[in-house]
């Protein structure tokens, strides 16, 4: 019986210590990366991916962001991306830099710089955008991340002042 009773105290332990181990080293803790895939939209200085077919136009991109947690659910980021346009054979190379904050590690909420770099164009657009969302953790590497997000136009002439869109992150954290 006091065998039985000290290997149920055992495994209960370990158990906790378990569970410690993994509270203590969770998908947003301090030295934790992140990258991501984005659902994106027709805007210019896209870092997610996106395409669309309408009367004989095709528009499309890929990219893809990653960070790195500075410290318990904070992280800096960097995206890039590259897209097309089938019918004037333009070329967008975009960027995104900034932060993610995750509000009691589930609620991502974005600060950051977006640019694009066209192809023969006399000015690129520039935004600075600002989102939060939800992230359901799926296990201990992925995470989806459905949200809201507004971007503000930097340029005065080039782009309507404010983009407000809806998208749906996919995470994964190592």
């Amino acid at each position: 019986m006091k065998k039985v009773l000290f290997a149920a105290i055992a495994v209960l332990g370990f158990m906790s210590v378990q569970a410690q181990e993994k509270t203590e080293s969770g998908q947003t803790s301090e030295g934790k990366w992140l990258i991501e895939a984005n659902t994106g939209n027709a805007m210019l200085g896209n870092t997610g991916f996106y395409f669309s077919s309408q009367d004989g136009e095709s528009m499309y991109n890929i990219g893809l962001d990653g960070g790195y947690f500075v410290i318990d659910d904070l992280a800096i980021k960097a995206g890039l991306g590259y897209g097309g346009n089938s019918v004037d054979d333009s070329n967008v190379f975009s960027y995104r830099v900034g932060a993610k904050y995750y509000v009691k590690s589930m609620i991502p909420v974005t600060l950051d710089l977006t640019g694009a770099s066209i192809k023969d164009a006399d000015e690129n657009p520039m935004w600075l955008g600002v989102g939060a969302g939800y992230a359901w953790f799926l296990g201990q590497n992925v995470s989806i991340e459905p949200g809201v997000r507004y971007n503000h136009s930097l340029n005065d002439n080039y782009t309507d002042k404010g983009v407000f869109q809806f998208n749906v992150g996919f995470a994964l954290h190592f």
